[in-house]
């Protein structure tokens, strides 16, 4: 994979790794160059030193959900690595559980504002980069959204609202821009050992009763269908939002 991938790395619970790292992680091991965005620098540096040949690729801070900091982020990315993205990824993604009765406006806006809005301000951004420097053909985009996009979540429905929101964006993406060359596509992971899911041992027992494998997936098992959804092996995959669940809610 000799191309430069922006991607844009989960806002994390807490600690350094997650499905953004791994996808970084796993891009790099293929020959991808890689400007890791996340809203945390030292996150991004982490990530970076974590990586394969680690002085190709960049660091940089971005809050995705402001349109300034997406914008400033492409065009230091484009200078510094003197090249425009042709391959994305959006991993942001905050929650905030709250039962529905008692959710804020301001709960609710703050997980729509990165999960969804941030998706939309950073593909918007890099895809106009792609087709006004000619490089469209080729390009591609995946946007990692989750199942309870497709199932809900009791607790958390604005996190499920906006990844359900991230998915049906994939799709209309996917018709737009499919007749300029660019590939946009969906992942929707199940129940993933990242720090976003630091439940008590209690709730992972019973996430683990509805999954057919018995077990949670790993990071780097969500990053290896990314790479293989942002290459030309997947070439015939258009507008997929692809489940990487372990068969959970089956």
């Amino acid at each position: 994979m000799n191309a430069l991938v922006l991607t844009v790395l989960g806002i994390r619970v807490r600690g350094g790794s997650g499905i953004g790292r791994a996808v970084c992680q796993v891009l790099a091991r293929d020959g991808a160059r890689v400007s890791v965005c996340d809203i945390n620098l030292k996150s991004a540096e982490e990530t970076v030193e974590s990586m394969k040949n680690p002085g190709d690729h960049l660091a940089l801070c971005m809050d995705v959900a402001k349109k300034e900091q997406v914008h400033d982020g492409l065009r230091v990315t484009q200078e510094k690595m003197k090249a425009t993205p042709t391959l994305l990824v959006n991993c942001a993604g905050i929650g905030r559980p709250a039962p529905f009765l008692e959710m804020t406006e301001e709960n609710f806006m703050q997980v729509i504002n990165v999960n969804l809005k941030g998706t939309f301000l950073v593909s918007q951004a890099v895809c106009k980069a792609m087709l006004e420097r000619g490089e469209a053909k080729g390009g591609a985009v995946v946007n990692i959204a989750s199942i309870t996009g497709k199932t809900g979540l009791a607790n958390n429905g604005q996190y499920a609202a906006s990844k359900g929101g991230v998915m049906a964006f994939s799709k209309t993406c996917a018709k737009e821009l499919a007749k300029t060359g660019i590939r946009v596509n969906c992942l929707m992971p199940g129940p993933i050992r990242t720090p976003m899911l630091a439940f008590p041992q209690q709730v992972i027992d019973e996430f683990l009763k509805r999954n057919p494998l018995g077990r949670m997936g790993e990071p780097e098992e969500v990053a290896e269908m990314a790479a293989f959804l942002l290459s030309e092996k997947s070439s015939y995959l258009l507008g997929s939002c692809v489940e990487v669940t372990g068969g959970h809610d089956m």
